[in-house]
């Protein structure tokens, strides 16, 4: 699995309820809830961005290849290049986790018409 191949980021993050994708910003974007959770960008170097919390951001951007994401909200989203120390399964797991953190900001009717349990 390669998340950074669109086909692949098409097909693993519309598994997640509610997920709707558009292009715009020179990028592929996966939203929940009309709200941005993650995006591919289309150009080089290929990269993920997506939103993670303050909890694990010290954490990731001390690694190689992850970065504050420019124009999104300060210690909150991470932009991970691919090539990064950071394995299919785990990319996968905080883009899950960005999935709840922005569907946690819908309205309780919005995330229940999504189908969306969490929160």
């Amino acid at each position: 699995m390669n998340l950074f191949e669109r086909t692949q980021f098409d097909q693993k993050l519309a598994q997640r309820p509610g997920v709707t994708f558009v292009d715009q910003w020179d990028a592929r974007v996966a939203k929940v809830g009309g709200k941005v959770f993650c995006l591919l960008s289309d150009a080089a170097p290929l990269r993920l961005v997506f939103k993670c919390g303050e909890d694990s951001f010290d954490i990731l951007t001390a690694l190689e290849g992850v970065e504050q994401a420019a124009y999104f909200a300060k210690r909150q989203w991470v932009s991970v290049t691919e090539g990064s120390p950071l394995s299919a399964d785990d990319l996968l797991a905080y883009i899950g986790r960005s999935h709840v953190l922005v569907a946690k900001g819908l309205t309780k009717k919005l995330r229940a018409e999504l189908g969306i349990l969490e929160g």
